[in-house]
């Protein structure tokens, strides 16, 4: 059982409710600190669950401003340049998820594991939705001997609902990062300006406006299935759902394409799809992946290392608690190619 509470980074920001709620919902005994800037929206996220307490960090300081203070690990929900909560894990020998830094920003996380690489589990959690792509289409992946390629298509609702330090993050990797990387013929490769634009068919097949984008999804799929094109296409716009005049929702759409076990072309075509948006798919991946580091789901805790969320998401206990949450799983399109 964990003693000590859990702090959460930005915990009383949009992701941070979601988090601290849906840790609540299955783990009401486990104490949480709802971390901010700002004490009194602290304080206010922290006053809506009995396990929770809001408090106020300090990320230039050593000890982020909690002294001695006991946590039995760290999640940081928007993007800590300092690296402060990092450093702060492993001098405490806890564990550590950060879910915001892009793809063109995992060197300095990498670099301060590498100093220290026994002292805690060190997650780099930036798969688009912490896990909502890559942990499915693993498990859709066992359906093929061989996979050629691997498309993600995300459409993020323009009325989904995200924090400011959301915002800050998707302004920051937009502008500082103009290229994308994706595997191409076996290659990694970065694709640029007009490059870069691309479609995907979302789920009611209408054709969506898109770019390449850099998560770390296409580094984690393409080292994972050996599949020698991988490509990662982001939208915003009008979700299948709301064109058809329900709520907006979000979806990720997976097409693979390769051979099957017997060696005979195969192509499917899967999706997510939450009705409520991006949130509770993100804060689902950032409590399982707290659950796993911690052995709250029973099993042994998780040691020291350096992970992509996918590694330590089993694909059954995720899709099961996605659907519990509202989640859908839905299947396009298996043929032969």
């Amino acid at each position: 059982m964990v003693q000590n509470p859990i702090l959460l980074v930005g915990g009383s920001g949009t992701v941070g409710r979601w988090v601290a709620q849906l840790l609540y919902d299955a783990h009401p005994e486990v104490p949480l600190l709802l971390g901010g800037r700002d004490l009194a929206k602290a304080q206010e996220a922290g006053a809506t669950l009995p396990s929770a307490e809001g408090i106020a960090l300090a990320l230039a300081a050593e000890d982020l401003g909690v002294g001695q203070r006991q946590v039995s690990a760290v999640v940081v929900l928007f993007t800590d340049h300092r690296l402060a909560a990092l450093r702060f894990a492993q001098a405490r020998g806890i564990p550590h998820v950060s879910i915001s830094a892009g793809i063109f920003e995992m060197g300095p996380e990498v670099a301060t594991y590498m100093h220290q690489p026994q002292a805690s589990p060190v997650v780099l959690g930036t798969e688009w939705l912490v896990g909502a792509t890559t942990v499915p289409t693993l498990q859709f992946t066992q359906a093929f001997g061989q996979v050629h390629a691997i498309t993600i298509g995300a459409l993020l609702d323009e009325q989904d609902v995200t924090g400011p330090a959301g915002y800050e993050d998707f302004e920051r990797q937009t502008k500082t990062m103009p290229a994308a990387l994706v595997r191409r013929d076996g290659a990694f490769a970065w694709q640029v300006g007009d490059e870069a634009k691309s479609s995907f068919r979302a789920v009611d097949g209408t054709d969506q406006q898109a770019d390449s984008f850099s998560f770390y999804d296409v580094l984690g799929l393409a080292t994972a299935t050996g599949a020698p094109n991988v490509q990662f296409k982001l939208a915003f716009g009008v979700s299948s759902s709301r064109r058809q005049g329900e709520p907006m929702s979000t979806e990720i759409l997976i097409d693979l394409a390769g051979e099957d076990h017997a060696g005979q072309p195969l192509r499917t075509r899967h999706a997510v799809v939450h009705p409520q948006g991006q949130m509770p798919l993100t804060a689902l991946g950032v409590v399982l992946l707290l659950e796993r580091l911690l052995g709250l789901d029973g099993q042994p805790a998780v040691p020291a290392g350096l992970y992509f969320p996918y590694q330590l998401l089993e694909p059954h206990a995720y899709l099961t608690r996605l659907r519990q949450i509202g989640g859908q799983v839905l299947t396009l399109e298996v043929s032969p190619e």
